[in-house]
């Protein structure tokens, strides 16, 4: 069941989105040490790549100039993914990158909370989100054409392969996902 978070007195999010097993939040800069850990991880460094984050410092830059100035900007971004006691163990939305026409879901969970069903989850219900509250029509994914996790993940929460895509004119072709439109719909 997907439950879409509301704004506290101050105006920060409580939550954005949960799920049976999930609270999807905005990043804080107290998450540092989570995305130091998570961006370091081998399969990040793998198939995400390597963000050069190495410190706390450098951790809290990252959240700083990635996700809470795409809040600000376009009123999402990748949310903490965190188990209901509240510890983040991923993170999961949605990011409108320079090398992409669509907004895209994108996500990435510790190691240790790894084929649990985490990722399906909270994509399906950031897709939900993006579709109903975001009102965005069309949603697209990118992932490394070895990546069979991610792929089987995509695949899961309804997204098709589509085509290969560069971001740029010298990065590595990577397989596009997108949502299917029915045919006829306004």
């Amino acid at each position: 069941m997907l439950n879409e978070g509301a704004q506290n007195s101050a105006g920060a999010y409580v939550d954005v989105i949960r799920t049976a097993r999930l609270v999807l939040r905005q990043l804080e800069l107290s998450d540092s040490r989570f995305i130091l850990e998570l961006l370091n991880e081998a399969g990040f460094l793998r198939f995400i790549g390597d963000k050069g984050v190495r410190t706390v410092a450098d951790a809290r830059e990252y959240i700083l100039k990635g996700p809470i100035d795409s809040y600000v900007r376009y009123g999402f971004g990748l949310y903490a993914a965190c188990l209901r006691d509240g510890t983040p163990i991923g993170i999961c939305g949605l990011v409108k990158r320079d090398g992409l026409a669509d907004v895209d879901v994108g996500f990435a969970f510790l190691s240790r909370y790894c084929a649990m069903g985490y990722a399906a989850e909270s994509a399906a219900a950031v897709l939900a989100h993006a579709h109903r509250l975001l009102e965005i029509r069309r949603v697209v994914a990118i992932t490394a054409p070895d990546n069979a996790s991610s792929i089987a993940v995509l695949e899961k929460i309804g997204l098709m392969f589509e085509r290969r895509v560069r971001l740029t004119e010298h990065s590595p072709e990577l397989n596009l996902y997108a949502t299917v439109q029915p045919e006829n719909r306004p």
